[in-house]
């Protein structure tokens, strides 16, 4: 004789999310290096088999331009995922806390900017945080290419800086003073943009502010 089935139900734990606002404050200059439209069109070029031009004659300034991330307002702007990966690869360091858990518990939010593709009519979203703290200067620097080929970088730099960002978190998961610790950490062992100390650099560090950074803030404004 058959037995009926019973049907059980799931049940699943509310989740209990929280949102905060955390002001990142550079400890170190930030090298900021997008992918330029030019760099991106020479790329598809060469995955459509398109005959290679002669090569243009360098443009520093061009070179500076194309390497920055811009809001729709013309502000500055960097990729918040990249704070975010940054605090994942923190994680690492704080016991008891995987880099999965790490991920899958927060997120870090900006303002979405759309970017040309390099072919006609494509365009990519990417999320921004907003970086604040003057204009960049023009930064020039020697870097290996290809077959150990020497070449001239011209990137932007923001010598003083910081990042107001949100932090949408699991409160299930993480506390809000994990994630400030979190965040802390990142700014310290791993950082952000061009050569980080994730990279064996010691550009891109940051902390989170304090109670006297925000009065400093405050009395700037």
């Amino acid at each position: 004789m058959a037995v009926a089935k019973k049907d059980v139900g799931i049940e699943l734990p509310a989740l209990n999310i929280g949102i905060m606002e955390v002001t990142l404050i550079g400890d170190s200059p930030l090298i900021v290096h997008a992918w330029s439209a030019k760099a991106k069109k020479e790329m598809l070029d060469k995955q459509m088999k398109k005959a290679k031009p002669a090569k243009e004659a360098k443009d520093p300034k061009a070179d500076f331009e194309a390497s920055m991330y811009r809001l729709s307002d013309g502000g500055y702007g960097f990729p918040s995922v990249a704070f975010k990966n940054a605090a994942v690869t923190a994680g690492t360091s704080v016991a008891g806390l995987t880099k999965i858990q790490a991920r899958q518990a927060f997120h870090i939010l900006g303002e979405d900017a759309d970017i040309a593709g390099a072919f006609d009519g494509s365009k990519s979203r990417v999320n921004l945080v907003r970086i604040e703290g003057g204009d960049p200067a023009m930064r020039e620097d020697m870097v290996r290419v290809g077959m150990g080929t020497a070449d001239l970088r011209y990137r932007p730099e923001f010598s003083s800086w910081r990042a107001k960002i949100l932090v949408r978190y699991n409160e299930n998961v993480l506390s809000e003073a994990q994630i400030l610790n979190l965040l802390n950490v990142a700014g310290f062992a791993v950082g952000v943009g061009e050569w980080r100390p994730e990279k064996d650099g010691q550009y891109g560090m940051f902390h989170v502010a304090t109670e006297r950074d925000l009065a400093k803030l405050e009395l700037a404004a």
